[in-house]
């Protein structure tokens, strides 16, 4: 009896370890796989720039809003001098903003100054304008942030993703490599380094260069 109760009490210590190496393991090989994901973005694998904080972002489109009210309308009048407003160029016809709920550092939009909401309604001087500024806003984030490579593109309608989708903006994402990590895929943190008033006047003064 008593060597059968020791042999109980033997095997539940060693499957008591068993399920702390286990354990272990799998957390050790949960983080393994995602530094491999991260190493290996952009060769071969499907890459996901997870942006859980802009779930505030989402969020704010329960809240009910004015109509006929467009934020980046307003923007349109609005002084590059003022640290409430995020325009950091002036165009004649089109403006560029930073993004209030950037999926990155540097993340600014070229905004046209008319309300549309689809490409096709922008007149050839107003396309060859946003494509011009959008040049020049990759020349400015280039010489505050040196970033190593850009997303540039518009999300048109709802189902493609458009948070505003009545009024056509044009994204620029400056990107780095490795800045896609565990921390935001599984801890739902993103670091932005910069502030975005400190970001916005470096821009200003930077498109003030160009």
């Amino acid at each position: 009896m008593k060597q059968k109760l020791l042999r109980n009490t033997k095997n539940k210590k060693k499957k008591k370890q068993n399920n702390n190496i286990l354990i272990k393991f799998r957390a050790e090989d949960f983080f393994r796989l995602f530094y491999f994901h991260s190493q290996f973005i952009g060769n071969g694998f499907m890459e996901k720039l997870w942006s859980p904080w802009r779930s505030q972002y989402i969020e704010s489109f329960n809240s009910k809003k004015e109509k006929n009210s467009c934020v980046f309308c307003d923007a349109v009048s609005a002084s590059i001098e003022d640290d409430k407003c995020l325009k950091v160029y002036e165009g004649e016809t089109c403006f560029v903003m930073m993004n209030l709920y950037p999926y990155n550092s540097g993340h600014v939009m070229v905004i046209p100054k008319k309300h549309f909401s689809s490409i096709h309604e922008l007149s050839e001087e107003e396309v060859n304008e946003v494509m011009k500024t959008a040049r020049l806003t990759m020349k400015a984030l280039g010489i505050v942030m040196n970033p190593q490579g850009f997303n540039f593109g518009a999300n048109i309608g709802k189902a493609a993703g458009a948070g505003i989708d009545d009024h056509i903006h044009f994204h620029v994402l400056p990107r780095w490599n490795g800045d896609t990590n565990f921390m935001p895929a599984i801890g739902e943190v993103k670091i932005i380094s910069q502030d975005l008033l400190q970001t916005k006047k470096l821009l200003v003064e930077a498109f003030k260069k160009l």
